[in-house]
């Protein structure tokens, strides 16, 4: 039975203070990382873990570190399913105006601004901005008030002036946060992690969201801007390039252990999805992940 859990997630930072810090050292719990979204963004670095990254409507794996910015209201999941030795996640998670509405609007905050309205689509930071602001973000625990503002300001300027990142692509995928929807949601993507590997009837999951087959398929598409069947594949082509890269499993073998029946349309699928043939992807996947 799944278990729901309210998607609009409310954040309250600590008393005195305009931005919420949080910082752990124990892998995350994947089965309690829900589908949720909420007015804040979120920086969220991984200095030494694997996981999945799951945005709005883009999948993909990491396996070493990881910086992203996530926007307003953009859905997503937990990150890191797995923390190596010595490693933590940091996340902070604050709204545009965290400094007031007329700050934001300076000249001065231009490159800010900027940069909170392209975290709408998703941003992945790159190897070198990571270097040099990963530790940076770590070591904003020991500030407290205005010397923690001062030094998360500095953060955020580097990052509104570096053109090292890549963006996720996630147009349109922002939530309105209208709470019985978002449970739907999460009933949904909840499902579709614990079941990809079987078939999964679109008559099974329009139940489990109370709705006919033809409403559910209108509502997931205009929610999520996709069907649910390019969904599941997403979730398989993940798991798949997840195996890929730490088994040693033929590509046959992993084309069956992610969901997919049929050998050819795994292969077409996973080219759709990664841009790359499975075979290209195994080679090329270490490298990638550096």
């Amino acid at each position: 039975m799944i278990n729901k859990k309210p998607t609009l997630e409310k954040l309250s930072p600590s008393f005195g203070s305009s931005i919420l810090v949080k910082q752990h050292h124990d892998k995350a719990d994947r089965l309690n990382a829900f589908w949720h979204f909420h007015p804040e963004l979120e920086l969220i670095y991984v200095n030494k873990g694997q996981g999945r990254t799951h945005i709005g409507n883009h999948l993909s794996y990491f396996n070493n570190s990881q910086l992203i910015l996530i926007g307003s209201n953009l859905p997503h999941n937990g990150f890191a399913d797995r923390l190596t030795a010595n490693g933590t996640e940091t996340t902070v998670q604050f709204k545009s105006t965290f400094l007031g509405e007329d700050f934001v609007n300076i000249p001065e905050m231009a490159n800010v601004s900027a940069l909170f309205d392209r975290a709408k689509k998703g941003i992945r930071f790159n190897m070198d901005t990571k270097k040099e602001i990963g530790a940076k973000i770590n070591k904003l625990t020991e500030f407290e008030g205005l010397e923690r503002v001062l030094k998360f300001l500095e953060i955020l300027n580097y990052l509104g002036n570096t053109n090292d990142y890549t963006l996720l692509n996630v147009d349109g995928i922002a939530l309105e946060t209208n709470p019985q929807d978002g449970d739907k949601i999460n009933i949904v993507y909840k499902y579709v992690n614990g079941n990809f590997k079987e078939h999964i009837a679109l008559d099974d999951i329009a139940n489990k969201v109370s709705m006919t087959v033809p409403a559910f398929c209108r509502y997931f598409k205009k929610t999520t801007g996709k069907t649910f069947t390019k969904l599941v594949n997403e979730y398989r082509v993940l798991h798949a390039s997840k195996l890929l890269n730490e088994s040693k499993m033929s590509i046959a073998d992993i084309c069956f252990e992610c969901g997919f029946n049929n050998f050819s349309h795994f292969n077409k699928q996973f080219n759709e999805i990664t841009g790359k043939s499975a075979s290209q992807y195994r080679k090329e996947i270490k490298l990638i992940i550096q």
